[in-house]
């Protein structure tokens, strides 16, 4: 993510007190103030203020914009303001006239800014890439009453330099006064930042996929070390699998916020990519600042929290399969005031009728054939709404912002989860999620920061089975049931009521440039209940009746140390989990009665991340935690329709390590040079996996496992990035290691059912202004391979007749046309997927949709 400056802010700055981890000031911003030309330098953020310490770019060597000849013969002036992109060698890589004068003062601008030179711009001592707004001011002198200059000596055009450059050298009278102080906002670099850090952490920036027709799934399933895979189309149920370990292993976060608590009860994948700025993915080891326990990871969706000026934002796409999505957002400040709202929303819908393979019975004969059938009960609807409003910036208060939302989908189930033998024709879920949070963020001064977060959701699930019919694959009733009920019987007709409330309190503290320390409290409270609606299942309304609730309290503590001019980052903490469970269980041979099944469990947790230094371009990482994770109330309730409850499981724990390297070379004449590697082990006991061989399935323990792999991520682009080349690989050797316990037969074999050799690769090449001045047209190519694995256990069963996937390579196509013409921003994309229609399937039995095709239009403003 780039830094972003903003000159010409006329109120006085001042640096704000004890920012909030990668954060300074409002929404990451630190003042700066610029000195008077001439003046030896200006204020630069201080990281005892509790921010990262943040230095905007220096003006090293300052280009002369020749004067227009029509506009100096037509005596006029103007003043240009450009978005310059300064990238961590200093180098402007672009230039982009945000208001338009006209007359040529806009091209002589931005070819002087595109020759200038800057020393980058800094935070925490490291240089990052940056995006400052830089003005040109054209003026010609007055006229002297005698002959004018015989050259065209003050007639050049004067920049404006951002805070504490030296002012250009004298060019005559036609220089423009010297500037008069002003504000410098940097908004933080803090994709980079993260990426540098010690933290354990992958950061993909959005901005590309936001013009593309790919999910949110398919952006993260392209990323080194995970694994996306979906039962079907667009909606689907889907397994995130990171370093090995997967579903609710992994916390999924909106800025910093649960995601079935922030109005996405959804999952993951089938988050609209174009509210979501970037994602941070943290393996293995996560930040106290999130108050969770998790055993695998955490992944966190960032939406765009600039709280700055006016802006909107609105996408659409359609494709294959009667598929269209939808996306908006605005945002605007009233900076008398402060007062700030934004609003966002979505709509998604897909048919899903993509054609399948399937086993059919001849209607003559009766015996069973090949044929290919059209998915007819799958569809997928969606849509959400957020606002958000309060005061920013504001002397009391850094942020005060209530959010408010709700989100509503309902789901046709076409089969069974893992198997297309049996088709449903009326079977349906839905969920309707309301729900609200109240954040509050202050600098507390002598360098302590406060942000602290409340929020209340409520679920409504529901979910039904009540038809009398067999269909067949051509969408058609074959013959009535002697009971009614599709996925079982007898039939159900199933509500369920969640109840969630959620608190954060995170304290930050940096007594000294060098030191910081973090303080975080999470109390999380869940409460379930359920009704069946149908008469004739009585177990099932007395099983869905009795009110269960979990109580979750996380704690920790962390040091960050930052030492030898920040070559060396070090953080150290330690976390702290209690859980309470109440519930009510229905006791064996007594009549149906139920009984209380109360449970409170407490562990500790501890874990330290380090990064080195070797030099601008090189560093690397180690990292380590003893993770804990808390039975989530899917797991230990159930979900009130096709996972029965098991109020027996107890916390997963887990020794977490990370060891890697990354040479980070932007700055060569061959281009930019990227290359990451990374180890990693998860020795994991008492795994919760979903044992989906019972009917009902349930959740269960493994007694142990441990993953081990490794992976690599290299890149390339060429000077001008013209040509993009990415590329990476994952290996893990995920393998039950215990005799006891469920599987207990399989000690040293690999978990099944999960892929363990991924590649992801793509090549972009990009041109510009080849139609307009500021217009950039790419094509992408993007490839997929998954090695295959078997489904079950492998020492399992003879293995000519074990069920396993086989590898498969999928490949698309995008092509992408961006227009500039600022303030606007306009895309718009055509994309093939699954290019070579090749078969795809990522769980056994069950196929992926064919080739398909979508196209995308963005507009930014």
């Amino acid at each position: 993510m780039l830094a972003f400056l903003i000159l010409g802010v006329q109120a006085p700055a001042r640096a704000q007190d004890g920012g909030m981890p990668g954060r300074a000031g409002g929404d990451g911003d630190v003042s700066v103030r610029a000195p008077a030309a001439g003046s030896p330098g200006g204020e630069r953020s201080s990281p005892g203020a509790g921010g990262p310490h943040v230095e905007p770019p220096q003006l090293l060597e300052l280009a002369e914009a020749e004067y227009p000849q029509e506009a100096r013969a037509a005596r006029r002036a103007g003043t240009v303001v450009l978005k310059l992109r300064i990238d961590a060698a200093g180098r402007v890589t672009e230039a982009e006239v945000t208001n338009p004068v006209g007359h040529g003062f806009d091209e002589a601008a931005r070819a002087a800014a595109l020759r200038s030179r800057f020393a980058p711009a800094r935070r925490d001592g490291a240089p990052v890439a940056a995006r400052i707004l830089y003005s040109y001011e054209f003026r010609l002198p007055e006229e002297p009453p005698a002959e004018p200059p015989s050259s065209t000596e003050g007639t050049r055009a004067a920049a404006t330099p951002p805070p504490g450059s030296a002012p250009p050298p004298s060019t005559g009278p036609g220089q423009a006064p010297k500037a008069a102080p002003v504000q410098v906002i940097v908004r933080g670099a803090e994709a980079e930042r993260l990426r540098q850090s010690a933290q354990a952490i992958t950061v993909i920036e959005t901005e590309e996929a936001q013009r593309r027709t790919a999910d949110m799934g398919e952006v993260l399933a392209r990323t080194a070390g995970i694994s996306v895979r979906r039962s079907a189309g667009l909606g689907s149920w889907a397994r995130f699998s990171l370093n090995g370990l997967t579903e609710d292993q992994i916390r999924f976060f909106l800025d910093g916020v649960p995601l079935d608590l922030a109005g996405y009860p959804f999952g993951v994948s089938n988050v609209p990519v174009n509210l979501v700025e970037r994602v941070e993915i943290y393996r293995g080891v996560v930040p106290v600042r999130f108050g969770a326990d998790a055993l695998g990871g955490a992944v966190n969706l960032v939406t765009d929290r600039d709280v700055r000026g006016t802006h909107g934002a609105v996408s659409y796409e359609i494709g294959s399969y009667d598929t269209h999505r939808v996306a908006l957002s605005a945002r605007h400040l009233h900076e008398p005031s402060g007062f700030f709202t934004r609003v966002s929303g979505f709509f998604d819908y897909a048919k899903n009728d993509y054609p399948v393979d399937v086993l059919v019975a001849d209607e003559r004969t009766g015996r069973v054939r090949p044929a290919r059938a059209y998915r007819f009960h799958d569809a997928y609807r969606a849509a959400g709404g957020g606002a958000e409003l309060g005061f920013v910036n504001r002397p009391w208060a850094r942020r005060l912002l209530l959010r408010a939302f709700v989100t509503d989908g309902d789901k046709d189930q076409q089969h069974k989860e893992g198997h297309m033998d049996i088709p449903y024709g009326e079977v349906t879920s839905g969920e309707l999620s309301p729900g609200a949070t109240l954040q509050y963020e202050q600098g507390l001064g002598r360098g302590v920061a406060l942000d602290a977060l409340v929020g209340y959701t409520l679920g409504r699930g529901t979910f039904l089975d009540v038809s009398d019919c067999v269909y067949d694959w051509f969408g058609r009733c074959v013959r009535k049931r002697t009971r009614p009920g599709e996925e079982q019987s007898p039939p159900r007709d199933q509500v369920f009521w969640e109840h969630s409330g959620l608190g954060r309190l995170n304290l930050r503290y940096r007594p000294h440039p060098e030191h910081a320390l973090q303080l975080s409290l999470s109390p999380t409270f869940v409460s379930r209940t359920g009704e069946e609606r149908r008469p004739d299942n009585p177990q099932a309304r007395a099983r869905l009746g009795a009110e269960r609730s979990l109580f979750t309290w996380v704690f920790g503590v962390e040091h960050q140390l930052n030492v030898l001019d920040d070559r060396l980052e070090n953080r150290f903490f330690v976390k702290d989990y209690v859980q309470m469970l109440r519930a009510k269980e229905r006791l064996p041979g007594l009549d149906g009665r139920f009984g209380r099944r109360d449970r409170d469990t407490h562990r500790v947790g501890v874990g330290d991340g380090l990064r080195y230094r070797f030099s601008e371009w090189l560093y690397a990482k180690a990292s380590y935690e003893w993770a804990t994770r808390l039975p989530r109330p899917d797991e230990v309730f159930g979900d009130g329709a096709m996972i029965v409850a098991n109020l027996g499981l107890s916390p997963e724990t887990s020794h977490n390590g990370n060891l890697g390297f990354t040479i980070d070379a932007r700055d060569t004449p061959s281009g930019a040079w990227r290359l990451d590697a990374n180890g990693f082990l998860r020795a994991i006991d008492r795994l919760i996996v979903l044992d989906n061989h019972t009917q009902p399935a349930t959740y269960v323990h493994v007694t142990g496992a441990r993953s081990l792999g490794i992976e690599a991520v290299a890149g390339w682009t060429s000077p001008g990035e013209y040509i993009a080349l990415d590329g990476n690989i994952t290996y893990e050797d995920f393998r039950k290691t215990s005799d006891e316990g469920n599987f207990a037969g399989s000690e040293g074999e690999r978990m099944p059912n999960r892929p363990w050799l991924v590649a992801n690769g793509s090549a972009r090449v990009q041109l510009q202004q080849l139609f307009a001045p500021r217009d950039t047209i790419s094509l992408t190519w993007d490839t997929r391979y998954v090695h295959e694995f078997y489904v079950g256990w492998a020492n399992v069963g003879l293995r000519e007749s074990k069920a396993k996937l086989p590898s498969q390579l999928l490949h698309s196509l995008a092509l992408t046309y961006v227009v500039r013409d600022a303030p606007r921003v306009v895309s718009f994309t055509i994309e093939a997927h699954n290019l070579t229609d090749a078969w795809a399937s990522d769980f056994h039995g069950v196929q992926r949709p064919g080739r398909t095709f979508s196209s995308k239009a963005t507009l930014e403003m």
